[in-house]
């Protein structure tokens, strides 16, 4: 006999599987022992079901979730019914379901009572090394995979709870931190523990078969909500290309091309145009190209339906082979990201076409990684895998906002004080760049500058920035914000400017400096209050000359007072 739904149950379950990811997210960061992780939490937590289906995510990087399917699909292809309590399977071979080298996935079944599988418990963690060339095993510059680490198909880290110690000492004598990275991995492992117990008190309440019921109809619920607000959306196919500076290897810039086409209640987006792959390490894994696009669609739907796969159902997603969304072996794909964030800025510009009021203007490119990677004096090493979060477009109906992560991820800025006690290093600015931001009725978020001086003998610098010729957009005539700008000091005292992706040594005293860009702007920037912006010259967020050019508003540099007579007078010009 079915199961009837009764929907105060489907509630409460669907409440205690957010609590449960949650949950494990926490144990993440309270047990992780590198910053990458529990200071930029630069990880994610999912529940998935007997499938593989996500059917909860945590509150963490949701770019990394929707290639669990795929990751996911390779597990049970491995295992099958070879999966027993205790077991934790690990792996991170962009070729076999990973997404890039440093991103570790681990799955964890799930059993009841009976000992029936019922389900996985998934933790992604970015390590700080996994061996390779450079430290942090992060360069854009790798030309293909076998220079980016130690690969890992799926594979058993946990056995029945017991340590599998080959593949253990395999890892540690392949990275350069290795603490570090088995600590990370010891994390995943109890956070995984804490899912599987969480979950096996829900089938302990509820019974294995009725809790399945209610993940299937998790997943349907959200597949009916997403189908529903996509049939809202006009008909047509919409386009967009947005670029990437270039490669780091030549000065082409290399587009990212996307049409979403709306038919019914569901949407097809297709990357036909898109640049081919790279001999640089930008390559997107399709399973990365997927996760963007599902993300891009659902930050357009509304918030109260659920996170899961059932969303994934309405959108279907089409790249051409052998392509920087797309790429075959043995491209390298570590900085893979800077393409994930173009890949949704191009999303957003086409999604905009669709749902104007729902979508911003371009934000700061994504992230930038900063890596420094050396030895101190004492000859232990050190690595340093710094990602700046900086600044939001212009919303529909707000302004952006600055030094905060890319809507795309879910990140924090390293905290100055635990990168200095931590690594030999002196951060000497970290600051909001005034009048980086693109103008508009709603302007964007300005952009953050971050320096860096080095304290060891010496060390390996790499910069994976972009947004330094191809500027962040606008959007409803709003305008564009300022590039992003790299330079180092040596000992010669005058700043050397570098291009947006570079790989090279610095010397002690030696000062790195990166400039990110900031958000485009929306609407018409004439139309913005006047009282806005003399608010945002008094808070030196914009300067005077600024006001003046791009808002015609005239105020007093020195007291931020808004001249009210001569604003009028400048803007009837």
């Amino acid at each position: 006999m079915a199961i009837e739904i009764d929907p105060i149950t489907f509630a409460v379950i669907k409440n205690g599987l957010d609590a449960i990811v949650d949950e494990m997210a926490y144990d993440v960061i309270r047990t992780a022992r590198s910053e990458i992780v529990k200071d930029v939490m630069d990880y994610s937590a999912a529940i998935c079901d007997t499938d593989g289906n996500m059917i909860a995510q945590a509150k963490t990087v949701a770019l990394h979730l929707g290639a669990v399917p795929e990751a996911m699909g390779v597990v049970l292809e491995q295992y099958g019914d070879g999966l027993v309590p205790g077991d934790a399977v690990i792996l991170n071979d962009p070729y076999q379901g990973g997404m890039h080298l440093p991103d570790i996935f681990m799955f964890m079944p799930i059993f009841d009572a009976n000992e029936n599988l019922q389900g996985f418990s998934v933790v992604i963690c970015h390590h700080t090394d996994v061996g390779g060339r450079v430290a942090g095993s992060n360069a854009s510059d790798s030309t293909e995979i076998f220079q980016e680490g130690l690969r890992i198909p799926a594979l058993k880290l946990f056995e029945a709870g017991v340590p599998n110690d080959t593949l253990f000492k395999m890892i540690d004598i392949n990275v350069r931190l290795p603490d570090r990275v088995i600590g990370d991995l010891k994390a995943q492992f109890a956070a995984c523990r804490t899912g599987a117990r969480e979950l096996g008190k829900m089938f302990d309440r509820y019974g294995s078969e009725m809790t399945s019921t209610y993940f299937a109809e998790l997943l349907d619920y959200a597949e009916r909500m997403t189908r529903a607000e996509i049939a809202a959306w006009p008909d047509g196919t919409y386009s967009f290309t947005d670029y990437i500076d270039d490669d780091g290897f030549n000065d082409e810039p290399l587009p990212i091309a996307v049409a979403i086409t709306v038919h019914g209640d569901s949407v097809t987006v297709d990357f036909e145009g898109s640049a081919p792959q790279v001999p640089a390490a930008l390559n997107s894994t399709k399973s990365y190209t997927n996760s963007c696009s599902y993300l891009s669609v659902r930050c357009c739907l509304k918030g109260d339906i659920p996170n899961n796969a059932g969303v994934f159902r309405a959108i279907n997603v089409t790249t051409p082979d052998a392509s920087i969304v797309n790429p075959k072996l043995p491209a390298a794909v570590a900085a893979r990201a800077l393409t994930g964030y173009r890949i949704v800025d191009a999303m957003f510009g086409a999604l905009a076409q669709i749902v104007p009021d729902r979508v911003p203007a371009a934000g700061e490119g994504g992230n930038t990684v900063v890596c420094l990677g050396g030895y101190r004096e004492d000859g232990a090493p050190f690595i340093i895998v710094d990602m700046i979060c900086g600044a939001w477009g212009g919303r529909p109906d707000k302004d952006g906002i600055e030094a905060i992560t890319n809507p795309s991820q879910n990140l924090s800025n390293t905290p100055v004080e635990t990168m200095e006690s931590q690594h030999p290093v002196r951060v000497e600015e970290y600051a909001l760049v005034a009048d980086s931001c693109g103008a508009g009725k709603w302007r964007g978020g300005l952009g953050v500058a971050r320096s860096y001086r080095l304290l060891a003998p010496e060390a390996g610098l790499q910069l994976r920035a972009d947004r330094m010729k191809i500027l962040p957009y606008g959007l409803a005539g709003g305008g564009p914000a300022t590039g992003a700008i790299n330079e180092i000091t040596t000992n010669t005292g005058e700043p050397i400017y570098l291009p947006s992706k570079i790989n090279r040594r610095m010397a002690q005293g030696d000062l790195v400096r990166h400039v990110q860009p900031g958000g485009g702007g929306f609407g018409d920037p004439l139309t913005r209050d006047p009282a806005r912006v003399a608010r945002d010259v008094w808070n030196t967020k914009i300067s005077a000359a600024y006001a003046r050019e791009h808002h015609r508003v005239v105020v007093d540099p020195e007291t931020g007072v808004l001249d009210a007579v001569a604003t009028t007078a400048l803007r009837a010009q």
